[in-house]
């Protein structure tokens, strides 16, 4: 029990006590039970607002301390005793919201690596992180992160860097190259020499900037703080004038009693603590109440990319078959091939495809004879068919690719995607293509963030600027700061902060000092790195980034209540406050008007436990906006055939044409017909009907709607053009109409998509 909370009991005990002994008339004793109420709560505030002045601070409790001290020495013991209580109760009020985000913030920091894993003779011993020296040899095991800075020494290293650099994509490191501390191995047993100590590593280095940043912060003035300012002068000018016109002492106790801002120290604190419940069943866990009180100013808000507007895990994004055939398979077949073989491995990629085929419901086998070269590839015998998948010279078995396959690799580069290269029984048979993409929720936060004022919405990253700016541009954010190192995401930071209140939202190692720089950090961690999760104020328990603004409309409006509180509160405490200076308030009848006041404001503050409670309505059960987005996901083979078909009309696959093109169009053609328009015939007819009414308002599908019907004439329109080919394919003209018609189509297919996956979405919120 802190010594506020044993005060507080004290005080509550005492002050009960002695209105028995009072009405038992012990008149003496009463008085003595209340003066221990007060003594132990004037001490602890004395101490509190000696260290504050000693900041250059001023705050609330130096009217309830110098009532208190009043109240001792004019004998007014029972007024002192009320103070103290209500003071007490303030304090352990705040100090019990802050004390429980720390405990649960505790079970967010224990990913950090503790040990790591030293090669001693023929055996392996663990060791503390800080026990690593200069030339140890280490091992790291699969899914772990790097403990110190080294060299790898055994076979190549697949790492995920993502939290240190931003980069979604793993990457390879061949032996002798350097590798940093945070990174975490993608592939198979990773073997490196240390090059640095703990202290001396990357990890530890970033950590430094975190403590440099926050000890460059300006703390926060809290509410309560800044009417202080005002009720305190006030209060002495009052009682100052009350005893300089009657003579009397007392009538300047009865001022400072009440004056005595219970509507700072309770009604505020009661707001907040109960906005700050509200945020917490909504994900969002505060460090302070003051970072709760900034979140309501925030004028800027900085985004990382990976991990938190985008996903951070790859996800299938294209399927390619090669134009020769020679395996023979569709696409479909290809994802299941390559799914079987990946459930075996511990590839960072692994698992988004094996999601990929689950979301398709196609039937992954159990695999044979798996064999996997750490960070290179994984082979195997699924169905009586050789398959080995991976990096292109691992599929190819070190042969020439051919030109598609160069045309794949270049592609993915462009688009910073991730490519996994398949040959089935020896002859290359395709590629499976994966990206980080934008959360589906990203777009409907960034809106809510706008109507709730944040006037700047910037998006500062270490990743490519191609990529960053493509991101940023679908987002709609004001601007994009790509391949900035942790040092310079700090110094972006403190630019933005010039212009007002900035929030970072961040989830990496990298992330930390910037958001520690930022007036508000908030990190996402649910998956983000423990660094990130203690260097910010606000933690985002729920891995959804629409919560934010939730919070920041949750504390907007505590705010604005627990101000009415206050406001209210002081106007009803200095009508008192005149009335007691012309002595018609003695200091007991005082301290009981003033607990009416407190009431009144407290009940009023008590309305934000009902902020984030959101109206019961209809909505999308989880599992229907799963089933819905798996839909769409199954679907998603046939958009990427049209991108396919596009690149044949031009022979960027390696293909001139002829029959194979005409095949290729018309099953497309048939696709559409078959998969795509009746898919949106059934949401038109019956499934928008039924979420229309969810979404309220007279027409809400209107535009879903009106991309049903352009959807429905281009696929009309390609099939004219392509179900009368003639055998030896298209002429120039009909080239350019049916390139024009898919390309059209698979950008509106997305974007419709994407509209609706962001609707369901909502919805299951709901």
């Amino acid at each position: 029990m802190t010594a506020h909370r044993a005060a507080l009991v004290l005080a509550v005990l005492a002050l009960a006590a002695g209105i028995a002994a009072w009405l038992a008339d012990a008149d003496r004793i009463a008085a003595i039970l209340w003066a221990a109420a007060v003594v132990p709560a004037l001490l602890l505030l004395v101490v509190s607002a000696g260290r504050k002045l000693l900041r250059g601070e001023t705050g609330v409790d130096i009217i309830a301390g110098l009532a208190m001290a009043g109240s001792l020495a004019l004998g007014e013991y029972l007024a002192g005793a009320v103070v103290a209580a209500m003071y007490l109760g303030g304090t352990v009020l705040e100090e019990f919201a802050e004390g429980r985000a720390r405990r649960e913030l505790t079970a967010l920091l224990s990913r950090a690596p503790r040990t790591a894993h030293r090669e001693s003779g023929d055996r392996i011993e663990d060791i503390p992180v800080d026990a690593v020296a200069v030339g140890d040899r280490l091992v790291v095991k699969p899914g772990e992160v790097l403990p110190v800075d080294g060299v790898v020494t055994g076979e190549a290293a697949t790492l995920d860097e993502s939290a240190l650099t931003g980069e979604a994509r793993p990457v390879e490191r061949r032996p002798g190259a350097p590798v940093a501390s945070g990174s975490v191995n993608a592939g198979g047993p990773l073997r490196l020499r240390a090059t640095a100590p703990a202290a001396a590593s990357t990890y530890a280095g970033i950590v430094r900037l975190v403590e440099a940043a926050q000890s460059s912060r300006s703390p926060f003035v809290r509410m309560a703080d800044r009417y202080a300012l005002i009720l305190l002068p006030l209060a002495l000018v009052v009682a100052g004038a009350g005893w300089l016109l009657s003579g009397d002492p007392v009538r300047a106790l009865a001022v400072l009693v009440v004056a005595t801002p219970c509507p700072l120290i309770l009604a505020a604190p009661v707001a907040l603590v109960a906005g700050m419940s509200a945020a917490a069943r909504r994900g969002l866990l505060f460090k302070t109440g003051g970072a709760f009180e900034a979140l309501a100013r925030v004028a800027t808000v900085v985004f990382d990319k990976t991990g938190t507007v985008t996903t951070g895990i790859g996800r299938l994004t294209a399927i390619e078959i090669s134009p020769e055939r020679g395996a023979g398979i569709d696409r479909d077949e290809l994802l299941r091939l390559v799914a079987s073989l990946e459930q075996m491995s511990h590839h960072v990629v692994a698992a988004a495809i094996v999601a990929a085929a689950q979301e398709r419901r196609l039937d992954i086998a159990m695999p044979q004879a798996v064999t996997e070269t750490a960070g290179t590839g994984v082979a195997g015998s699924i169905d009586g068919r050789g398959v080995r998948a991976g990096a292109m010279s691992y599929a190819f078995d070190g042969n020439a690719a051919p030109a598609w396959a160069s045309a794949v690799a270049r592609r993915a580069e462009r688009d910073g995607a991730s490519s996994v290269f398949v040959a089935i029984d020896g002859v290359p048979a395709g590629a499976l293509l994966l990206a980080d993409e934008i959360r589906v929720e990203a777009p409907r936060a960034l809106r809510s963030l706008r109507r709730a004022g944040i006037g700047r919405i910037v998006m500062l990253t270490g990743d490519r600027s191609d990529i960053a700016d493509a991101v940023g541009a679908a987002l709609g954010v004001d601007t994009v700061l790509a391949e900035r190192t942790p040092a310079d995401k700090v110094d972006a930071v403190r630019a933005e902060r010039g212009d007002g209140i900035t929030a970072m939202v961040g989830d990496g190692i990298n992330d930390a000092p910037a958001l520690a720089a930022a007036d508000i950090g908030v990190a996402m961690g649910a998956r983000g790195a423990g660094a990130a999760s203690e260097a910010a104020d606000v933690v985002l328990l729920v891995d959804r980034l629409d919560r934010l603004a939730e919070g920041i409309g949750i504390a907007q409006r505590s705010v604005r209540i627990a101000r009415q509180s206050v406001v209210a509160g002081m106007a009803l405490s200095g009508l008192a406050m005149v009335v007691a200076a012309l002595g018609w308030l003695p200091p007991v009848a005082g301290a009981l008007v003033q607990e009416g006041i407190d009431v009144a404001v407290i009940l009023n503050a008590l309305r934000a436990l009902t902020i984030g409670r959101r109206a019961r309505r209809a909505g999308l059960g989880a599992e229907e906006s799963r089933a819905l987005l798996a839909d769409h996901a199954a679907l998603r083979g046939v958009i990427d055939r049209l991108r396919r078909a596009a690149n044949l009309l031009d022979g960027a696959d390696g293909t001139d044409g002829g029959a194979s093109l005409v095949g290729e169009l018309r099953e497309v053609n048939r696709l559409l017909a078959e998969r795509i328009v009746p898919h949106e015939q059934a949401d038109e007819a019956v499934l928008h009907p039924q979420i229309a009414p969810m979404l309220g308002g007279r027409d809400p599908m209107a535009a879903i709607s009106r991309g049903h019907r352009e959807i429905a004439h281009l696929a009309r329109r390609l099939n004219r053009l392509v179900r009368d080919l003639p055998p030896e394919g298209p002429d120039a003209a009909e080239r350019s109409d049916i390139r024009r018609v898919l390309h059209a189509l698979e950008a509106i297919l997305r974007l419709h998509f994407a509209q609706e996956d962001e609707i369901y979405d909502s919805l299951a919120e709901a």
